[in-house]
Order: C-alpha cells, then structure tokens, then sequence
C-alpha cells in the first residue's frame, strides 16, 4: 500500500459513528449495533465527549485504555476523545464548534447519540449538543476548519430508557451479543462487581451483564429475535414494499 492510499484510507468518511457523554455509553446502549456494522464492513468509530474523569470509580487515564480496548473488540476504525469536562458538559459554542471540527473530518453517513432524556445531566445535554452540532457543521459561513458536512441521519439508541417507549425500529444483534458484553467487561473498572451502570438501574443484586442480557432479549423479542438494541428517529420511515416487511403481526 502507497503512502498516498494510506492517507485515502485514513480520510474515508465513517458510514456509523456514535457520539456519546463518556467512555462505555457507546457499548452499553449500542454496542451491539457497532459490532454488527463493522462486520458488515462498514467504517465505524465512536467520539467520546468526555474522559469520564469524574467516575466514582477508576480514573481518565484508566478509562482510556478500557475504552481502547472495547475498540479493538467491537472493530472500530477511529475512536477520539473530546475531553470535554465530565459531569459539567454544556451545549456550547466551543462545544459544539470542538465537536464539528471532527464530524468534518470524519464525515459519518449515520450518526447514534442518546435519548435526549436520562438520569445523567451529560446524556441530555449529549443529545442536544449533538444534534445542534450536526445540522451547524453544514453551514458554509461557519469559520471551522473542514468542508461544510451534515450527516444523513441522527438516530437515538433508547437502551434502558422506559420513557422513549417504544421504539422506532430494532437492531437485531443476536450474533454479536457475546462480543457486545465482551467490550462492557473490557471497563473492569467501572463494571467488575456492579449491579448498575449508565441508565441501567439495579435490579436487585443480579450482575450487571445478567440485566443487559435481559434487557436486550425484552427488546429483541419486539422483532422476534433473541437479542436486539432499540432506536428512535424524529421522521417517518419508508417503506419501499409491503411484502417484505419482516415481522409477524401474529
């Protein structure tokens, strides 16, 4: 490979990128979902806003070489931290002008963030921060370096959340939920021994991989699949042919 393709390489638009508050909300809430576009040989990557720093447990530089190892497992092209301040982010305009400079240069087709509701201040404001920045990055007046990009699609992963019920559409991420609570586990700090994480509430003293794999079954059984990871949009659907809509009504 030339030096020149390489650059080509480096520089190919992401096709799925998830944008989330702090290291593990990307594989807690859509993991499953990452790990089955990169097998699909889409090019996906995950933007961290936050270091996480302010984790009761573990520490940023802790957390960075987790999350580089959930990378490596879920196949990730690109991952990047913002170090925007954890448990203090704001939908700003250094924020949100930080946050365009990378969606310029990665140029995703689909981008996943949270549900604009979540018990953590960082996840809602993730979500405007988010959407605000994606419809910006296009505007041609703006003084960021990078061409002028907008992707097609913003898309709300709504794992755990039983007020964004129910959801748009189901990722059926039977074949790759192994893998999914292989890259939660790869946050040993945070996860070893715990009954809750993100916006997963205890239930009991069950472990926390054994409520995600519950969870995910309630939402792969809406499709009539073992395992799924729920979604919301803000437009309809198309559907191109009636007969080829895929779930049973019975």
């Amino acid at each position: 490979m030339t030096e020149n393709s390489e650059i080509q390489t480096l520089r190919a638009p992401l096709d799925v990128l998830a944008v989330m508050a702090h290291p593990d909300d990307a594989e807690l809430l859509c993991g499953g979902t990452l790990i089955k576009s990169a097998r699909q040989a889409h090019r996906v990557g995950v933007i961290d806003l936050t270091a996480g720093e302010m984790g009761s447990s573990g520490s940023a530089a802790i957390r960075g070489k987790e999350a580089d190892h959930a990378a490596e497992i879920m196949g990730l092209v690109e991952r990047r931290c913002l170090g925007l301040p954890d448990a203090n982010l704001e939908n700003n305009r250094e924020s949100r002008h930080l946050l365009i400079e990378h969606l310029r240069t990665l140029r995703p087709r689909t981008v996943i963030t949270h549900w604009p509701v979540g018990r953590h201040p960082d996840h809602r404001i993730a979500a405007e921060l988010v959407r605000d920045a994606c419809f910006l990055s296009a505007l041609t007046k703006l003084d960021i370096e990078g061409e002028p990009f907008r992707p097609i699609k913003l898309v709300y992963a709504t794992a755990f959340r039983e007020d964004a019920f129910p959801a748009d559409f189901v990722v059926d991420i039977t074949d790759h939920v192994d893998r999914k609570l292989e890259a939660i586990s790869a946050y040993s700090s945070q996860f070893d021994g715990a009954t809750k994480g993100g916006e997963i509430l205890p239930g009991g003293e069950r472990p926390l991989t054994e409520q995600i794999r519950m969870q995910l079954a309630h939402y792969g059984s809406l499709i009539r699949v073992p395992y799924g990871e729920p979604f919301r949009i803000s437009e309809a659907l198309e559907v191109e042919d009636l007969t080829k809509l895929s779930v049973s009504t019975f």
